[in-house]
């Protein structure tokens, strides 16, 4: 299974099904209601996006909590954000005002594609999603959501923990890191949250996951950072190959489809990370991904002045050689015209490329050429390709490609270009 039946991430990763319309694969078979809600000042009728909270159980003990605003969180203070005060010794009371001052900065994201909005009888969960109110400038609300959550997007809606619906505009979005921003009008936004700092965390701390699971806006759950530093392979591309690692926050908090995008908080009432992600394979449980929010705002800053993130691009798409798909089409037909990789026995290691365009393409890269090395350094996988680009290099730097083509090794020189807009 994968996870949030999406695929974007999943510990089995298989071919992307030509069904998926954008990040969900199967109907959703929860329970819809509608209830009113408002957009500008007219009402309408759209999918429950009800507040149904789920129980909260925590295990430790804590001391005074107070809630914090840096500069993340804009121009504006939000009079709703002040110190959370003890009021009594449970400290089940203090969950209780951490939820309080974190839930109202937790919206449901839905996306309308093709023009139309979403049948309620037959909702996917892929139409709906989380984002956190992190920034109010004038009159501009500002929300970070997982790209995920947005993507395939003809139009964006924002609905507030009121039930006020809001139209949301596309400020900028990044396939590679998974995050969104959107920004809505702001005159509806009382409460924004409060951003932490995710290096400080501590592996048992408490934390609460709060989002729009399955449609159900508001729903909290409370688990533990089980590691607050983890790598999770990732296929971006969804096709059979790990191409890119996810520095994440692993907890034991329940998160479900329409978790993505939303809030992971400490119990100072301070938003730590964005939901991402769940293992949903048979027999797991408890293994809930959060992207670090210090990584986040990184991303969001750039998103906020440039629309995207820039990297560079080679213009190679690549499997794998230790990938059994990589010989799969010159060793089922022995009668394929197909050209034969004919590799020395001591080469086992290296990209295999299966498409090539700009800068890779104008160097005399071809398809069934083998990528070994980069500028001398060994590459042995797509995902060292990858990060070698994206962590060593710069938009116009010349790169060495080391190669094997029908057996002989050659190199050719390119130069990097701005990776194209995603379609």
């Amino acid at each position: 299974m994968a996870l949030f039946d999406d695929e974007f991430y999943s510990t089995r990763v298989s071919r992307r099904s030509k069904r998926h319309v954008m990040s969900g694969g199967r109907d959703a078979s929860f329970r819809s209601f509608q209830e009113p809600v408002r957009r500008g000042q007219s009402t309408v009728r759209v999918v429950v996006i009800s507040a149904v909270t789920s129980a909260v159980t925590i295990s430790a003990i804590m001391g005074g909590l107070f809630l914090y605003h840096d500069h993340y969180s804009g121009a504006a203070t939000a009079s709703s954000l002040l110190p959370i005060q003890q009021t009594s010794g449970n400290p089940y009371d203090n969950i209780v005002q951490v939820a309080q001052q974190v839930r109202p900065a937790v919206v449901s994201i839905v996306n309308y594609q093709d023009g139309k909005e979403p049948d309620i009888s037959k909702l996917d969960e892929s139409a709906l999603g989380s984002g956190v109110i992190f920034r109010k400038d004038g009159g501009t609300a500002y929300i970070v959501t997982n790209n995920h959550v947005i993507s395939g997007a003809d139009e964006v809606d924002a609905v507030l923990n009121d039930g006020t619906m809001l139209k949301a505009k596309v400020v900028g979005a990044d396939f590679i890191s998974d995050i969104a921003v959107l920004s809505v009008d702001g005159k509806d936004i009382d409460q924004i949250a409060a951003i932490g700092n995710s290096d400080q965390l501590r592996p048992g701390e408490t934390v609460l996951a709060i989002g729009n699971p399955l449609g159900f806006n508001g729903t909290m759950t409370s688990g533990i950072v089980s590691y607050d530093n983890r790598l999770i392979p990732v296929s971006l591309n969804q096709d059979g190959n790990y191409d890119w690692e996810q520095n994440v926050i692993q907890t034991d908090a329940a998160i479900n489809e329409g978790n993505s995008g939303g809030a992971l908080v400490n119990m100072r009432g301070q938003l730590i990370g964005i939901n991402t992600m769940k293992i949903s394979d048979t027999g797991v449980e408890g293994l809930g991904f959060a992207i670090p929010i210090n990584e986040v705002m990184q991303n969001v800053q750039q998103l906020l002045e440039h629309g995207k993130i820039s990297r560079p691009y080679l213009g190679v798409y690549s499997i794998d050689l230790d990938n059994e798909s990589a010989y799969r089409s010159y060793d089922e037909d022995d009668n394929s015209d197909a050209p034969q990789l004919r590799l020395p026995d001591d080469v086992t290691k290296g990209a295999v490329v299966l498409e090539v365009s700009g800068p890779a393409k104008d160097a005399g890269l071809k398809v069934n050429d083998v990528i070994v090395q980069l500028d001398g350094q060994k590459i042995g996988s797509t995902l060292e390709l990858r990060k070698y680009l994206y962590d060593k290099k710069q938009i116009g730097d010349s790169i060495k490609i080391t190669y094997y083509r029908e057996g002989k090794k050659d190199t050719a020189i390119a130069t990097l270009q701005d990776a194209p807009e995603r379609k």
